[in-house]
C-alpha cells in the first residue's frame, strides 16, 4: 500500500469516529428523554447530566476531525 492511498485510509478512519459519536449523542438524549418520561419532576438534574454528557461526546468527535485535518496537513 502506498503512502497517499495510507495516508486517506487514515483520514477515513479518522472521520468514522463521527458515527461513534452520532451513536452516543442520540443514546444520551434517547435515555433523557425515556427518564423525563418517568420521573418529569427530574428534568432539571437529568438535563444537566444529559448536556454535560454531549460536551464530552461531542469532544470525542471534534478529536477525529482535528485528527483527520492533521493527516491531511502532512500528506501534502
Amino acid at each position: 500500500m502506498s503512502v497517499e492511498a495510507a495516508a486517506l485510509l487514515g483520514m477515513g478512519l479518522a472521520a468514522a469516529g463521527f458515527w461513534g459519536a452520532a451513536v452516543g449523542i442520540a443514546y444520551i438524549f434517547a435515555k433523557t428523554i425515556e427518564t423525563v418520561g418517568r420521573q418529569p419532576n427530574a428534568e432539571g438534574r437529568v438535563a444537566k447530566y444529559a448536556w454535560i454528557g454531549f460536551a464530552l461526546v461531542e469532544a470525542i468527535a471534534l478529536y477525529g476531525l482535528v485528527i483527520a485535518f492533521i493527516i491531511m496537513g502532512i500528506r501534502k
